[in-house]
């Protein structure tokens, strides 16, 4: 259901239309996102101490390849629980989905704390991705559908930010816990069970989307503006829907591929810099565990910028130039940060570039993604082009763990990987223009 402005409310600013219904929806959605970035960057921090606690003494010279299986098996979780969230939301409705995942991720992090062995801590991570994954594309739908038109890019951005606030927050986390010894890593997992708790406020604060419900009443099974708003007693199946209609599979199969290059560079390449800088300053004498603690604070610092900015820069770039943008961004940040910086202060800048870059990029996804599809199938549209890439994508952890001995370091691996953002590059023009439309019935 599109929303409109009457002549009064059209005089005022954005932020001004908002009522605090849309804020209290935003505010479910960032927080549960908030954890989501805090769990998946919890795991890029601790993998390397919960690698060494776990494995034994004999095997420890495989570390960088059971620590890419960890963080490999998780994004296939991911991808799978997303999928399938995405679609069980267009069926049951986004906040009873959203509330569900919550409280599955919440539960497995918390498990994942007390691994006694790799497979045990691999097998929570797989658990956790599955709800992690589903939490995304829920929120993303409820918000873009409350909201009003003049004002969802800026929200959409917002909501996207909290993932880097959750990044930070791990990372910060980890700055304080870290000197509490080897097993310090369990107390970031265990942080990550607070927002179960979250669910107890959601559950009487937030409303169902209007525009969803609606469409359930008018059984309305479009899947893009361009398609008829055919009414039928029998609803298709969300995820054939997608590719039944001709327009419908041209935007996501493009969107797909734009998400292979936006989520592959980050779990190949961007994942791998607060290591990297932490091996940087350990070849020059200084503490490698704490230097990479503070690469990481600067680099999620960064894409909390690339958030807080992106609804403003996608309205006035226009979406397809602002995809433009993020992929070069992208492309010309890797070799910013593993080639051309030479000492510990320009590390740290080309860090927080990177971060606004490579993990702000993920903005499109909220702003981008509800715009091309019909309110019956957005939740299953955004969480297959969200998640679906991570299908692929969870071979770039895991192979670059595989390589970074065989091609002699990171920074060979991270330019080999670099050239995925080429991809987006070339998607990008193809995608439809929709800066200025109301949303898709």
């Amino acid at each position: 259901m599109a929303h409109s402005t009457t002549g009064a409310d059209a005089s005022l600013p954005w932020a001004a239309r908002l009522t605090p219904s849309h804020w209290r929806i935003l505010t479910a959605a960032f927080f549960g996102w908030v954890f989501d970035g805090y769990e998946t960057y919890a795991l890029i921090t601790v993998i390397g101490p919960a690698m060494i606690a776990l494995l034994p003494a004999s095997e420890r010279g495989h570390l960088h390849q059971a620590a890419g299986l960890a963080i490999a098996i998780t994004l296939l979780g991911w991808a799978a629980g997303g999928t399938i969230g995405g679609i069980v939301a267009d069926y049951i409705g986004r906040k009873r989905m959203l509330l569900i995942s919550v409280v599955g991720y919440s539960v497995f992090t918390g498990l994942t704390a007390f691994s006694t062995s790799v497979a045990m801590l691999v097998a929570f991570r797989f658990l956790t991705g599955l709800f992690l994954g589903s939490e995304w594309s829920t929120g993303n739908a409820l918000l873009a559908e409350t909201w009003p038109n003049e004002a969802r890019p800026k929200g959409a951005g917002f909501l996207q930010s909290g993932f880097g606030f959750g990044a930070f927050l791990a990372a910060a986390v980890w700055y304080f816990v870290r000197p509490l010894g080897p097993e310090a890593w369990r107390v970031m997992f265990l942080v990550g069970v607070l927002p179960g708790f979250l669910v107890l406020i959601l559950r009487r604060r937030i409303d169902e989307s209007a525009s969803w419900l609606q469409a359930m009443r008018e059984k309305r099974w479009a899947v893009t503006e361009r398609a008829a708003a055919a009414r039928s007693q029998s609803r298709p199946f969300t995820l054939f829907q997608l590719f039944a209609d001709a327009e419908g599979r041209r935007r996501t199969l493009l969107a797909c591929l734009m998400s292979v290059g936006t989520t592959m560079g980050w779990w190949g390449i961007a994942t791998w810099i607060p290591g990297f800088v932490g091996g940087f300053a350990a070849h020059h004498g200084m503490s490698g565990p704490y230097w990479a603690s503070v690469a990481g604070l600067v680099y999620t610092a960064g894409a909390i910028l690339g958030y807080l900015a992106s609804g403003f820069l996608a309205d006035w770039m226009g979406r397809r130039l602002y995809l433009v943008f993020l992929f070069a961004g992208g492309l010309v940040m890797t070799p910013a940060v593993y080639l051309w910086s030479h000492s510990l202060p320009a590390l740290l800048a080309a860090s927080l570039l990177n971060g606004f870059w490579t993990l702000g990029a993920f903005a499109w996804y909220a702003i981008y993604l509800p715009e091309l599809f019909a309110t019956n199938v957005r939740g299953t549209a955004s969480a297959f082009v969200f998640n679906a890439s991570r299908f692929i994508a969870f071979l770039g952890p895991l192979l670059a763990g595989q390589l970074i001995g065989a091609l002699g370091g990171l920074a060979h691996v991270a330019m080999d990987f670099s050239v995925i953002y080429l991809l987006g590059l070339v998607v990008a023009p193809f995608m439809p223009e929709t800066r200025g439309h109301k949303l898709p019935d």
